[in-house]
């Protein structure tokens, strides 16, 4: 197995070069296709990276990486599988790309919400929408409470 490359991009100008001796690989059987080989070639991949541990990562970017990628870490070991084709080679490939494109999502910067003000439009149909509303409610009262 070779070295995982992640390509450069916004929040990664040189990009990353994780070790292969990072990388945990696990093959299992996938289900779909795969006509008589389906039983028997372990074609699924499963691709794990410990974020915690990774000397591809420097302080700040681990920092980044595990409060973006929290929900879907199991711990701190980020993971991916792929089991799409029927052939576990280009399984692989798809993982490692997967497993780069999360890792290069994670580390881009993010952009600010810039507040704007509601429109003229949308706080007139609000408005309209409230007091369509209490008409309604208005109409369910019994007819001797509007005394």
């Amino acid at each position: 197995m070779d070295d995982l490359r992640v390509a450069p991009g916004p929040g990664l100008p040189h990009g990353l070069l994780i070790p292969a001796a990072e990388l945990v690989e696990r093959f299992s059987r996938s289900s779909g296709p795969g006509g008589q080989g389906v039983n028997t070639a372990d074609s699924r991949v499963q691709l794990s990276l410990d974020l915690a541990t990774t000397s591809a990562l420097t302080e700040r970017q681990r920092a980044v990486a595990l409060d973006r990628l929290a929900p879907a870490l199991a711990g701190t070991v980020l993971g991916v599988a792929a089991s799409e084709h029927r052939s576990q080679r280009r399984n692989r490939r798809a993982a490692r790309e997967r497993l780069a494109a999360s890792l290069r999502g994670a580390l881009a910067p993010s952009t600010p919400r810039r507040p704007t003000r509601p429109t003229y439009g949308s706080r007139r149909r609000r408005l309209d929408a409230k007091r369509q509303r209490s008409r309604i409610k208005a109409a369910r009262r019994r007819p001797d409470a509007q005394d």
